[in-house]
C-alpha cells in the first residue's frame, strides 16, 4: 500500500508541476495578479508531495520491502541502516527522485527568501523551475519509476553496490546534486529576466547569494567525490578525470566564471550577456552530467543507468532547455545591451579574461570527455582520451587564470594604469619567487618546473588577496562580509594548488610483495607486514592485513588494509589503510595472495595531499561568507519599497 501512495504521490506532484510551470507564467503576462499569486501555495504543495513520495520509498527501504523492485535491486536483509537510507538514492530512479525533492526544496526556498523580489518576477522563477520539475517527474513516471512492483517479491535483495556502503558516499551525491539543482536558480532568474526585458543591477544582485550557495555545495560536493576515489578505490588517486568526474567539475567551472561576471553586472552594469549565457550553460551543463551519468553511453565507477530509452529521454529534454534558452536569448539580446564602458587595463578587462579562460576549461574538458563518445557513436573507433590531455592543457590554462587572480585584487574599475599596478604587486611577485624557489629545496635538491609554477601561482593568489585585504583604506573588519569571502576563498584555492603541486611531484608508491615479517622502506618510513587474518561483518567478508608503520625506526601505527568481498556480490573491494596527517598521508592498500603466505600490497607516501580537500573546504567557506552579506537583503528590502 506504501509504495501506491509514494506513485499517486508522484502523480500528484507531476501535476502541481505543470500548473506551477504555465499559470504562474501566463498570469505574468497577461496581468492576473491571482494567477501569479498561485506560485507560491502550489510549489509548496509540489514540495509536499514529493516529499510524501520520497518517504514512501524510504520506509520501503526502511522494511525491505523487496515487492518493489527498485528496493530489491538496491538493498537485503543485511544491509546496515546507514546504507538502507542512503540506498534510497543509491541507484537511478532513487537519485532522480532525490534530484526532484532537492529541486522542490529550492524552489520553496526562494520563494520563502526572495519576498522583496516584484512579484511578477518571483513569478515567473518559480514557473521557470517548475518547468524543469515537469521535465524530471515525467522522466521517472515514463522510464524510471522508483514504485514499480516486483511479482512473486523476492525473500531478499540485491544488495548496494558496494562502491557506494561508504560514509563518504551516503554524503557525497546530496551535496552534489545540491550544487547541480541550486544552478537552476541563476537559470530561473536568468530566463525570467529575458522573459521580462529587463536585466539590471538588482537582478544581479538577487542572483548572485543563491549562485554562491549552489557553488558552494557543488565544491563540497566535488571534494567528497574526490576524497572518497582517493581512499575507497585503492589507487591512491584523488581524480583521474573520469567522464562522471569530469561532468560535475564542467559546472563548477562555468558557475566560477558566473560568480565573477555577476559582480560586473551588478557593480558596472556591465557582462550582461556573459552572466545570461553563463547561468544557461552552468545549469545545462548539469543537466549533461545526468546525461553521461545515467544514458549507459559511458562506462563509470559512478555511472548508473544503461538504458538507452532513458538517454534518449534526458538529451531530448537537454537539447528543449539549451535551445529554448538560447532561442530566448537571441530574442532578448538587443536588450541586454550592456552600458559600463572600461579601458583595456581594468578590473573588468581582467574579469572578462577570467571568463573567458574559465569557460575554455571547460570547453576542453567537455571536448575531451564527449570526443570519444561521438567517434564511438558514429563507429569510427574507440579511443580514450586520458590524463596527460587533461593536465597538459588545464596545468597551461591555469597559469594565465592564477595571474589573474592576483592581478584582479588590485586592479580598479574602469580605468587603471600600468604603472600604478606595478608598484602594487613587486612585493607579493617578488616574495612568491623566493617561496617557490626555497620551498622545494626541504623537499629535494633538485626542482622541477611544475613545482615552481605551481607553488608560484599559489603564493601569489593567496599573498595577494591579504596584502589587498590589508592594504585596504577602510579597517579589514569594516569590510563587507563578500570581501572577506572573495579574499577566503582565493586562499583556499591556493592552498588547493599547493596540495596538488606538492604531492603531484613528491609522492612515492610502490606495488611490493611481502609475507608476514618482511618489510619495504619509502624514504624514511618503513613498512612490515605483521600478518593477514579473516574478519566477517554483517554485509561482507575481508582479509584484513596488519601492516606496522615506521619512522627512522620509531613505531608510529598498525594499519589494517582490506580485501572485502559483500554478500550478493562476488566483486573484491579494496578498503585501504591511511595515517593521515596535514603534512602527509601513509597508504597501504592489500592485494591479491600470491602463495607462500605472501601479499601483494600497494604502498604510497603522499605528502601535503590533505591540502587539496582543506582548499576546497575552505572555498565552500569563503563562498557561503559571500552568499551571507548583509547588503543583499538591505537592497532587496530597499527596492521592493520603491517597487511599491
Amino acid at each position: 500500500m506504501i509504495p501506491e501512495i509514494g506513485h499517486v504521490a508522484l502523480i500528484i506532484a507531476f501535476i502541481l508541476a505543470v500548473i506551477q510551470a504555465l499559470v504562474p507564467l501566463v498570469g505574468a503576462q497577461i496581468g492576473k495578479t491571482r494567477w501569479v499569486n498561485m506560485a507560491t501555495p502550489v510549489a509548496r504543495g509540489h514540495l509536499f508531495f514529493i516529499v510524501l513520495a520520497y518517504a514512501c520509498l524510504s520506509y520501503s527501504f526502511l522494511v525491505n520491502d523487496f515487492s518493489v523492485r527498485y528496493v530489491a535491486s538496491t538493498s537485503n536483509t543485511a544491509l546496515p541502516l546507514l546504507y538502507k537510507i542512503s540506498g534510497v538514492w543509491g541507484a537511478h530512479e532513487g537519485s532522480l527522485l532525490l534530484w526532484a525533492l532537492l529541486l522542490s526544496s529550492w524552489t520553496v526556498v526562494v520563494s520563502i527568501f526572495s519576498k522583496g523580489i516584484p512579484k511578477i518576477m518571483l513569478a515567473r522563477v518559480i514557473s521557470v523551475m517548475g518547468m524543469v520539475s515537469v521535465g524530471f517527474i515525467s522522466f521517472m513516471l515514463f522510464t524510471s519509476n522508483p514504485f514499480v512492483r516486483l511479482f512473486p517479491a523476492p525473500v531478499d535483495g540485491r544488495s548496494l553496490n558496494p562502491l557506494l556502503q561508504d560514509p563518504g558516499l551516503a554524503i557525497h551525491p546530496p551535496m552534489l546534486y545540491m550544487g547541480y539543482v541550486g544552478f537552476s536558480v541563476a537559470f530561473a532568474f536568468s530566463i525570467a529576466a529575458m522573459i521580462d526585458g529587463k536585466l539590471d543591477s538588482a537582478w544581479a544582485r538577487w542572483v548572485r547569494p543563491w549562485t554562491n550557495i549552489a557553488w558552494v555545495f557543488m565544491t563540497l560536493g566535488i571534494a567528497l567525490g574526490s576524497w572518497w576515489a582517493y581512499y575507497e578505490l585503492g589507487w591512491g588517486g584523488w581524480w583521474f578525470w573520469d567522464p562522471v568526474e569530469n561532468a560535475s567539475l564542467m559546472p563548477w567551472l562555468v558557475g566560477t566564471a558566473l560568480i565573477h561576471s555577476l559582480a560586473v553586472t551588478e557593480k558596472r552594469a556591465a557582462f550582461k550577456s556573459w552572466t545570461v549565457l553563463l547561468a544557461i550553460f552552468a545549469f545545462s551543463l548539469s543537466l549533461l552530467g545526468t546525461f553521461l551519468v545515467r544514458s549507459g553511453v559511458l562506462t563509470s565507477v559512478h555511472a548508473f543507468a544503461t538504458d538507452p530509452a532513458r538517454g534518449v529521454f534526458i538529451l531530448v529534454f537537454l537539447i528543449i532547455v539549451v535551445g529554448g534558452s538560447l532561442l530566448l536569448y537571441a530574442w532578448r539580446a538587443p536588450s541586454l545591451r550592456s552600458v559600463g564602458q572600461f579601458s583595456i587595463v581594468s578590473r573588468e578587462t581582467g574579469l572578462l579574461l577570467n571568463n573567458v579562460i574559465l569557460a575554455t576549461m571547460a570547453g576542453t574538458v567537455l571536448l575531451g570527455t564527449l570526443y570519444p563518445l561521438v567517434l564511438d557513436a558514429l563507429g569510427v573507433g574507440k579511443i580514450s582520451v586520458g590524463p596527460p590531455y587533461f593536465n597538459q592543457v588545464m596545468v597551461w590554462l591555469a597559469v594565465p587564470l592564477y595571474s589573474l587572480m592576483g592581478l584582479g585584487f588590485f586592479l580598479r574599475w574602469k580605468k587603471d594604469s600600468v604603472s600604478r599596478l606595478s608598484r602594487k604587486i613587486v612585493i607579493p611577485l617578488s616574495v612568491s619567487l623566493v617561496i617557490a624557489v626555497l620551498l622545494p629545496l626541504l623537499f629535494a635538491p633538485e626542482q622541477s618546473g611544475l613545482t615552481f609554477i605551481g607553488l608560484i601561482s599559489a603564493s601569489w593568489v593567496a599573498l595577494t588577496a591579504l596584502l589587498w585585504l590589508l592594504n585596504s583604506n577602510t579597517s579589514p573588519f569594516k569590510l563587507p562580509v563578500s570581501t572577506w569571502g572573495a579574499v577566503i576563498a582565493h586562499i583556499g584555492m591556493a592552498v588547493t594548488v599547493t596540495g596538488i603541486t606538492l604531492t603531484s611531484v613528491y609522492s612515492h608508491e610502490k606495488d611490493v610483495r611481502l609475507a608476514p615479517g618482511e618489510f619495504y622502506e619509502i624514504g624514511d618510513y618503513q613498512f612490515k607486514l605483521i600478518g593477514v587474518k579473516e574478519v566477517r561483518r554483517d554485509n561482507y567478508i575481508a582479509y584484513q592485513g596488519i601492516v606496522e608503520a615506521s619512522e627512522a625506526g620509531q613505531h608510529l601505527v598498525f594499519l589494517h588494509p582490506e580485501k572485502r568481498t559483500y554478500s550478493q556480490s562476488s566483486m573484491p573491494m579494496t578498503e585501504a589503510a591511511i595515517d593521515a596527517g596535514l603534512f602527509r598521508d601513509l597508504f597501504v592498500a592489500l592485494g591479491e595472495p600470491l602463495g607462500d603466505e605472501s601479499w601483494s600490497l600497494r604502498i604510497y607516501h603522499k605528502p601535503f595531499v590533505r591540502w587539496i580537500w582543506l582548499g576546497a573546504l575552505i572555498m565552500a567557506f569563503g563562498g557561503l561568507l559571500a552568499a551571507m552579506d548583509k547588503r543583499y537583503r538591505r537592497y532587496t528590502k530597499t527596492h521592493a519599497e520603491v517597487a511599491k
